[in-house]
């Protein structure tokens, strides 16, 4: 089944419907049951062939691929039985996607929030965010099927906050013809750095009015009514690339979860499914002896998720909400695509750990900016979305919901950089009201000008230089040797 070359196992993929459990063949592009509109998981059916070996094996094929220097291999197909294995060899995109290391806090920022804990920097993927992970696997799936059918052309279209935009339109730069790549984003939605990144890559991109909501809804119906590719997370192949978030985590790890404790944001929700059902498979096949415990994570500001669980099981509702504005852009989505397999994945993971294995909590935007800025202040690369996770955390201890001896692993999803904007309006107190967030002065970091433009025409060289170094020794207080 395995040797130093690229896998021999082939699975069989189908589309399983959540709602009313048809399946279809995984040889077709689909995003919702034709029957009831529902939406998919991709399912192995050959999974139990994956069982002939045993756990310590899987280890060890995993450990050594690590070390291979096969690029098919080096990405999320170095767990290709688990991820997709479908797609052959020629047809897989990598980019330098996955692989994003996990970084222990510094001693001084896990004092000052009571608890042993890292963060793991998806930022450092090419597009700089967890995205590239599915869009790793649709790409690699969607170039295969255009060999394999001779399609003359394909275009991709997504809805984003950014993020998704920015690494659909780099994958679909790289591969190149027949795929063409359209993005449709919130007009005014988006930072500056996020709206570059599809221009930059060639990508048509358009603008509606609205929120994430609206465009989702846009692109839905033309990926129903049209022939186009729908790469947001609805598409079930994205959902496998990002699996590998677990499987990296594991091994990272040791393969050794016991005592782990795992914080993700909750946007459109697929990344907390593709966490969660990750790890089930892990376990499935006694990779892992036990599952981490999950904490999803939702600002007040569009918290559907956090609001049907905070319901009496038996007994939960859910209903979408409307959204306001938000630091967290990825998280601003007020009836995430991916809620029932969240719901499905969630109760299978309470079934095999515990009901205490997933929990969500919400957290104020103001928490969620400054908490930003303090691991940023603590050597981190946050993005918004990995400051919401930390005051998720410091809320989850708040409520009593974390042990002391628990290792948490906090997701952040992009690049600091994105984001900055959203520092720098805090910096000015320029936020919007809506955004309800009044900044205070032990998180506020500006430039200190010393000497002025006609001080450098008047001066000389050297008298320029002493003066800029008196004014340095006066601001920083410095002593003489």
């Amino acid at each position: 089944m395995f040797s130093d070359l690229f896998p021999t196992y082939r699975g069989e993929l189908k589309y399983h419907c959540l709602e009313c459990a048809r399946k279809y063949p995984g040889d077709e592009l689909h995003y919702t049951c034709p029957e009831c509109s529902g939406v998919f998981m991709l399912w192995d059916e050959n999974f139990h062939e994956l069982k002939k070996l045993s756990g310590k094996e899987w280890r060890t094929v995993f450990d050594e691929r690590a070390a291979s220097k096969m690029t098919q291999l080096q990405g999320i197909f170095r767990f290709y039985e688990l991820t997709a294995p479908v797609v052959e060899k020629e047809d897989i995109v990598y980019l330098g996607e996955g692989n994003t290391p996990v970084i222990q806090s510094s001693p001084k920022l896990q004092k000052l929030v009571g608890q042993n804990m890292a963060f793991k920097n998806d930022g450092q993927n090419p597009s700089a965010s967890f995205k590239d992970r599915g869009m790793a696997c649709a790409f690699s799936y969607l170039k295969q099927l255009v060999r394999k059918k001779n399609w003359d052309q394909v275009l991709t279209i997504c809805a984003s906050t950014g993020d998704t935009s920015a690494s659909a339109a780099l994958y679909a730069a790289y591969v190149g013809d027949p795929i063409k790549s359209v993005v449709l984003l919130p007009q005014g939605k988006v930072t500056s750095q996020q709206l570059s990144q599809p221009l930059g890559s060639g990508a048509v991109v358009i603008e509606l009015p609205g929120v994430f909501d609206d465009c989702m809804r846009v692109v839905e119906y033309l990926a129903d009514n049209f022939r186009v590719a729908l790469l947001n997370s609805k598409n079930p192949w994205r959902i496998l690339g990002q699996e590998s978030y677990a499987f990296e985590l594991a091994q990272w790890c040791c393969w050794d979860m016991s005592g782990r404790v795992v914080f993700v944001p909750i946007g459109n929700a697929g990344n907390i499914t593709a966490v969660m059902s990750g790890f089930l498979k892990l376990r499935d096949l006694e990779i892992i002896d036990g599952l981490p415990r999950i904490f999803g994570v939702q600002s007040t500001h569009a918290d559907p998720v956090y609001r049907y669980y905070r319901q009496t099981p038996g007994s939960r509702s859910y209903a979408p909400v409307d959204v306001s504005p938000s630091v967290a852009q990825a998280a601003m989505i007020g009836n995430p695509v991916s809620f029932p397999r969240v719901r499905e994945l969630a109760d299978r993971y309470q079934r095999e750990q515990g009901t205490d294995a997933f929990n969500v909590v919400h957290v104020e935007e103001q928490q969620i900016i400054e908490a930003m800025l303090l691991a940023n202040q603590n050597g981190h690369i946050a993005c918004t979305q990995g400051g919401e996770c930390l005051a998720g955390l410091m809320q989850a201890r708040e409520q009593g919901l974390l042990d002391a001896s628990e290792t948490a692993i906090l997701d952040a999803t992009a690049h600091a950089l994105k984001f900055s904007g959203f520092q720098e309006m805090y910096f000015k107190n320029s936020f919007p009201r809506g955004y309800e967030i009044i900044p205070r002065e032990e998180y506020i970091n500006q430039p200190q000008r010393v000497l002025s433009e006609e001080d450098k025409e008047r001066l000389s060289k050297e008298e320029f230089t002493r003066a800029a170094v008196e004014e340095m020794v006066r601001v920083l207080g410095l002593q003489g040797n």
